[in-house]
């Protein structure tokens, strides 16, 4: 038998906490959830874009909240998680498609922005997912990417002990799924951050990579442009 692949795994994993997603959300980071999207609304929007893509869209948060703050803006939220993309219909956001990151149903340049919140750490590879969003970004569009990271010195440590001691435990309660949690610190552990990141993306199709720590890093926000393409 041939064993489930890491994205067959976290789709199983989001399927069962999709219930009680945004609950768990809204209590574990005391909050701090709305802050994080409405920053990323507030670039997006300075973008002016047309057509905006929220990857990963998931219970539908940030693709409502890119649609009331950009309404003369096309927003279509993907996600491969078919029970996340149900609570997404429950809150009236309709324009949403079933597609995998790394396969997605679009044409070239179909965007001019692609948002990508807390998901792009769930995708493999990471390259993969982010050349794609390039496919899928008209050239000079720009991408958003917005995670988890761990925080600096000196509040790696004690930041650690929340992500993998308490976190898991509030959340099985909340949930019902510890197991998700559980993976959810492994993934931020494993998730390249900062430069690292910032480089990440420049090799797989986008330019002027940058970084923005929030909330004394425990979160990054990401922008880039897709890069022009070459003169024949």
């Amino acid at each position: 038998m041939v064993p489930p692949s890491k994205s067959q795994n976290v789709q199983k994993l989001f399927g069962r906490i999709a219930r009680r997603y945004d609950l768990a959300n809204h209590l574990l980071s005391g909050g701090f959830d709305f802050f994080w999207r409405r920053r990323a609304v507030q670039v997006v929007r300075s973008w002016h874009p047309s057509r905006i893509l929220d990857l990963a869209t998931g219970s539908g948060d940030l693709a409502l909240s890119l649609r009331a703050a950009c309404p003369r803006s096309l927003v279509v939220g993907a996600d491969f998680c078919e029970p996340m993309l149900m609570e997404a219909r429950r809150k009236g956001f309709s324009n949403l498609v079933t597609a995998d990151a790394l396969r997605m149903p679009f044409a070239d340049g179909s965007f001019d922005v692609v948002v990508v919140g807390f998901g792009l750490r769930n995708m493999d590879p990471h390259t993969g997912a982010l050349r794609e969003m390039a496919r899928v970004l008209r050239p000079g569009g720009h991408l958003l990417v917005l995670d988890f990271s761990l925080p600096p010195a000196p509040w790696r440590t004690p930041y650690r002990l929340y992500l993998h001691r308490v976190l898991p435990r509030i959340a099985g309660w909340v949930s019902g799924e510890k197991a998700a949690y559980d993976y959810l610190a492994e993934s931020i552990e494993e998730f390249p951050s900062g430069a690292a990141m910032c480089q990440l993306i420049e090799t797989s199709g986008f330019g002027d990579a940058r970084c923005q720590p929030l909330t004394g890093g425990i979160v990054s926000l990401y922008t880039a442009s897709r890069r022009e393409p070459s003169p024949a």
